[in-house]
């Protein structure tokens, strides 16, 4: 059978772990002052605003139709060409506080009329996102995130146990809170489309990270002898391969969509394309790493435990009243 590495491979990936927890720990971080510094740039979807469906003539492009547009004097203005250029469609996004949002609408109907004649364009579609639906949206959204991981720690605490669970949600916080941060520093527009890429993600990186768990159960029952960090190291080059293999068919396919999806899935991918490396590494490093920490967490208090209770026994106030 061919294998990518050799299941036999014994790649040393526990012995730098406190070099990956710390990188991680700095890139959360880093994310984290972005966040509350610079921000995310929110879409239509989150601050609310204005899309606009339109069709103009097929010698018109992105740039025509940019200039026409902003005699209007429209901020936040994108513009997204829509299917083949022969189709002459455009999606037009504006984003305008404090303004009667249906008037954003006619702004753009007037813009394209001053330049072209009636029938030579057309409005196909326009759709309106309030503030207020913004903001519910984005609260939403980011619930969603929440229950998310509340219910993958659930699944993971039932299947496995105490010492698993919270490697896997820190893994996937991980992931999530990275992906943001690329967003952050890139300044790619994040929206619904951004966010469902995140969910996806979080299921996508957690099965990656249960392979990893589930043999270094099944290794743990085989070899009782050995340390948990030889069982993890073992684990974790046994599944190597796995990994790599289905994270490389995954990042391909989606690089794909990436390039020939168009602007309209273009952030969707692009949020997945940089997922699926970070999860690859979490899986690897963060969450394999924190099996490691519990495990030895666990022990500590057990050995803490059974020493308190031997003194308690050797204490001479144990014997006053016999």
């Amino acid at each position: 059978m061919f294998h990518l590495i050799s299941p036999e491979s014994n790649i040393n990936f526990v012995g730098k772990r406190k070099v990956w927890i710390s990188l991680s720990v700095l890139m959360i971080l880093a994310t984290l002052v972005l966040l509350f510094t610079k921000g995310l740039n929110y879409g239509i979807d989150f601050t609310g605003g204005a899309e606009v469906k339109v069709k103009v003539p097929t010698t018109w492009d992105t740039g025509k139709l940019r200039t026409a547009l902003e005699k209007g004097k429209l901020s936040g203005l994108k513009i997204l060409a829509l299917g083949d250029a022969k189709d002459s469609e455009f999606m037009i996004r504006a984003q305008e506080e404090g303004k009667d949002l249906n008037q954003v609408v006619k702004t753009i109907g007037d813009s394209l009329s001053s330049e072209l004649k009636p029938g030579e364009y057309e409005i196909k579609a326009a759709d309106i996102v309030g503030p207020s639906a913004g903001g519910l949206l984005r609260k939403n959204g980011f619930l969603a995130m929440f229950y998310s991981l509340i219910a993958i720690l659930l699944y993971v605490a039932i299947r496995f146990d105490f010492r698993y669970a919270p490697g896997a949600i820190l893994a996937l916080f991980h992931d999530a809170v990275i992906v943001v941060g690329i967003f952050i520093v890139t300044g790619k527009e994040f929206d619904l489309t951004v966010l469902a890429a995140i969910l996806a993600l979080m299921g996508y990186s957690n099965n990656d990270t249960i392979i990893v768990y589930d043999r270094v159960r099944e290794t743990l029952k085989l070899n009782p002898s050995l340390s948990i960090e030889e069982v993890v190291n073992q684990s974790v080059n046994q599944t190597l391969g796995r990994t790599i293999m289905t994270s490389l068919a995954t990042f391909v396919s989606v690089a794909c969509l990436w390039a020939f999806g168009g602007h309209v899935l273009e952030p969707f991918a692009f949020a997945l394309m940089c997922g699926i490396v970070v999860g690859t590494y979490s899986s690897v490093f963060i969450a394999s790493s924190m099996v490691i920490v519990l495990t030895h967490y666990r022990e500590n208090q057990k050995k803490s435990g059974s020493k308190k209770r031997r003194e308690v026994k050797l204490s001479p106030e144990a014997h006053i009243g016999i």
